[in-house]
């Protein structure tokens, strides 16, 4: 259900046993039975994985740190999704981390 206030998603609460629809914007929809599952309750949890770096492509990259020329590379979005990638690179002999913005 949508908050018809705001627009936005509404939660279900629970108070004194009875579940009710709430939004942020402050209304509350406690006519209409709440059935939601509680896995709508629960935030999401989200897993942080490692890089792997076994099996990244290797590409010429002079390290900053020992001057190595090849290093393994990475991209992943860390700004706003119109702007370009950000490369990550890691010396393949140092182990060095750096980055590149494009």
């Amino acid at each position: 259900m949508f908050c018809p206030k705001c627009g936005a998603i509404l939660k279900v609460k629970q108070e004194k046993g009875k579940r009710f629809f709430s939004c942020s914007c402050g209304y509350t929809n406690r006519t209409e039975k709440a059935t939601l599952s509680e896995t709508v309750e629960k935030e999401d949890e989200i897993a942080v994985v490692e890089q792997d770096d076994r099996n990244l492509p290797v590409t010429d990259a002079t390290c900053p740190k020992c001057g190595h020329d090849k290093a393994g590379f990475w991209t992943a979005q860390t700004r706003a999704g119109d702007e370009p990638e950000t490369r990550f690179f890691k010396c393949v002999k140092c182990g060095n981390t750096w980055r590149e913005a494009s």
